[in-house]
């Protein structure tokens, strides 16, 4: 419905056509869409924390090795159909929480990059042997970035205000009336969502030029399969560009279409969903430069990799 009316207000109402139809139509839903996300997830996670103790979360990772998170985080990202925007509310939730970074970033990588719509589509389009190795690599990467991050002991470039969580289960109940509970929700919301929204502007601003400008025969033509750098150079170019899986999913068919060797394709998709430049602007809040500038490099890294690995095998 939303997409219809955003179509009906650039098509019909402002008879706007071609490129600047294109990035208009897209910035118009993408801010909007990701503005309700924000808001929406934010509530949601604060307002479930107002009930339950999220220290048991923690609890029940204690005792165990990190990689045991890492591996949790990952798979729980196939289950949450978010692009690499809209993962960010959970994760804050996750840092609140206490939940060690490392197994926060699993989740962030491995929600957008992993998610049930990833895999119907790939799935329809490429087959099964395709998505089980998509799927497979994937959670390698989320799994193996989120570990390494999480013994480089970067808590200390997390610029947001940690709450501590006092009390048990029992009495945080008992305290907290349903007026209070929507309250602190409400605040909580409020306060952080005034911090980003300006930050989801300019990404997706940027991320609407280069959707509506540069067209796929552009991206084909600097890799194609005669090229060594093809996916280096995929990835690089899929990082500025911001979508989720079902809105980049037709491209890459289009660029398979065209001569893109299929890992060069899946790195690009890889790098557009899980890697993306309004989400960089909307974490530059949250975490400082150089663990940001840590998680890309990594992940970059990473999807690079598989992606000369895929071409490879397949």
């Amino acid at each position: 419905m939303w997409k219809e009316s955003v179509d009906y207000l650039t098509n019909d109402i402002l008879k706007l056509e071609g490129h600047l139809g294109e990035a208009i139509n897209f910035f118009i839903y993408d801010t909007v869409k990701i503005w309700f996300l924000l808001i929406t997830i934010i509530f949601a996670v604060s307002y479930l924390r107002t009930h339950f103790n999220t220290e048991y979360v923690r609890a029940h990772l204690q005792g165990k090795s990190q990689f045991y998170g890492n591996v949790l985080a990952s798979l729980f990202g196939i289950v949450t159909p978010f692009c690499s925007c809209s993962a960010i509310p959970l994760f804050l939730g996750f840092i609140q929480a206490r939940i060690p970074l490392g197994v926060t970033f699993s989740f962030l990588i491995s929600s957008p990059m992993n998610n049930e719509i990833a895999i119907a589509l790939l799935f329809g389009l490429f087959g099964w042997k395709v998505t089980a190795i998509y799927i497979g690599f994937g959670l390698l990467v989320a799994i193996l970035g989120g570990y390494f991050i999480g013994r480089m002991n970067m808590e200390k470039y997390i610029l947001m205000d940690v709450k501590q969580m006092d009390g048990e289960l029992e009495e945080v109940q008992i305290k907290l009336t349903q007026k209070e509970r929507v309250k602190e929700s409400y605040d909580y919301t409020l306060d952080i969502f005034k911090k980003i929204y300006l930050y989801v502007l300019v990404g997706v601003g940027i991320g609407a030029v280069i959707h509506g400008y540069i067209p796929a025969d552009f991206i084909a033509s600097y890799t194609g399969a005669d090229n060594p750098f093809a996916v280096i150079i995929a990835v690089v170019m899929g990082i500025p560009m911001y979508s989720n899986a079902a809105g980049v999913m037709p491209l890459v068919e289009v660029l398979t279409g065209k001569g893109m060797l299929l890992g060069t394709a899946l790195s690009f998709m890889m790098a557009v969903t899980a890697l993306s430049l309004p989400e960089a602007m909307i974490l530059k809040r949250i975490l400082h430069v150089k663990l940001i500038a840590l998680f890309f490099g990594i992940v970059g890294s990473g999807i690079i990799a598989i992606g000369y690995i895929f071409n490879f095998i397949l």
